[in-house]
């Protein structure tokens, strides 16, 4: 009896023991696809996964990397939250419109670490109404601002828009700005005093560009773009011709943003520059431009399948490590507080000018319907009023269709 006993037990222990030896069922890959601003964008964040599966061995990881322009992120993302990417870059401006589709996945794990780990401004971008935290800072640097080539212009001459046109066309050169993008054109109504932005009800644009009792009239402003438009020294280049022209050396400064840093830097060397933005003259003035200012977010759809390793995923992109990798590749402005004080970023010509603007900048919050009618306005500028319409016309209708309502 002794004997069959010690057999039993033997033979369970042997059991016992072959079941913890036996190899652990394959684990299944958890698939997940991110969204980048722009093509430029891949190759860090290639390095960024191969990063983040190396730091997470215990699971398998397949992510797929998509293109999708900050601008139109949350209009793509809420015209099908289920098949958007996981995880997802966007404009802070869009914060707003997704929260109210309910898009974003609130960041409740680490939240505070989050807060502290990142400047106060991109926080409160990343933020709702109720102070809770929906999604994770990635930039501080979504403004714009002046390149400019050392080797055809000097400090003196890109203080102002006018001395930089003489400079420039004297030499057979141009000097490029987005005239007929909204984004940029708001620069000059601001810097010479005028509105544009949200009223009350968050939705709908108010805006005095056709003032005629403000102290620089909008038909002010209008007549000085003629002029600077019609200049031998001004090229219209968004931001596909300013690299043209950077790398054919026909543009010698230009109103851009940090994406296009890496390019300046690469083809001007040591005469690549930056500087906040000029003055201008109109109405007999020099003015300021202005900017609109704002910051780049990465927000985890609610729709994922796999939430928390987005959110995991999401974190990993927008930390220390990966906004300096961002940087060093991009040259794009951290908001992570201890990768902005590194002397690298720190010495970066193209954040000290964002750093320079700062004081004209305005956090943008711009209703739908400003978009289409500021273009509108800044290309007929930019092909000198054609049809020969009164100028006081032209602001009266591009500041009905800024204010319309959104439903219209």
């Amino acid at each position: 009896m002794k004997k069959l006993f010690a057999v039993l037990l033997s033979l369970l222990i042997l059991g016992g023991c072959a079941a913890d030896d036996a190899p652990a069922p394959e684990q299944e890959p958890v698939s997940l696809r991110v969204w980048v601003g722009d093509n430029a964008d891949v190759p860090w964040m290639e390095r960024v996964i191969a990063d983040f599966q190396a730091a997470n061995p215990e699971q398998t990881y397949s992510i797929q990397i998509g293109v999708q322009n900050e601008g139109d992120c949350a209009k793509v993302v809420l015209s099908d939250m289920e098949a958007a990417a996981d995880v997802f870059t966007f404009a802070d401006d869009q914060m707003t419109m997704l929260l109210k589709a309910g898009a974003l996945m609130p960041v409740v794990e680490d939240a505070d670490a989050v807060r502290s780990a990142n400047t106060p401004e991109s926080v409160s971008a990343a933020s709702g109404a109720d102070g809770q935290l929906y999604a994770y800072p990635a930039t501080a640097d979504n403004g714009y601002f002046l390149f400019y080539n050392t080797n055809y212009l000097n400090a003196e001459d890109v203080a102002t828009f006018e001395g930089m046109l003489e400079k420039a066309a004297a030499a057979n050169k141009r000097v490029a700005f987005p005239m007929s993008n909204g984004w940029y054109f708001y620069s000059w109504f601001k810097g010479a005093g005028l509105q544009m932005g949200l009223g009350v009800d968050g939705v709908t644009n108010v805006c005095n560009w056709n003032a005629t009792d403000t102290p620089i009239k909008g038909s002010d402003v209008v007549t000085a773009l003629l002029d600077i438009a019609a200049h031998p020294g001004f090229v219209e280049a968004d931001s596909d011709a300013f690299i043209a022209g950077i790398k054919d050396g026909s543009i010698v400064a230009g109103v851009s943003g940090t994406w296009n840093a890496s390019v300046a830097a690469e083809s001007w060397g040591d005469s690549y520059a930056a500087a906040k933005l000029p003055t201008y003259r109109v109405a007999g003035q020099d003015v300021q431009m202005a900017s609109f200012s704002g910051f780049k977010l990465v927000g985890v759809n609610a729709y994922s399948d796999h939430v928390g390793d987005a959110m995991d995923f999401a974190r990993f992109m927008t930390g220390e490590a990966a906004q300096v990798l961002r940087f060093e590749l991009r040259r794009q402005g951290p908001s992570n507080i201890a990768a902005l004080s590194s002397p690298a970023v720190q010495a970066e010509p193209a954040i000290a000018a964002i750093v320079a603007q700062a004081p004209y900048a305005t956090v943008q919050r711009v209703g739908s319907k400003y978009w289409d009618a500021s273009a509108a306005l800044g290309k007929i500028i930019v092909n000198g009023n054609p049809d020969n319409i009164d100028v006081q016309t032209l602001l009266d209708q591009c500041v009905a269709g800024i204010t319309a309502s959104a439903e219209q």
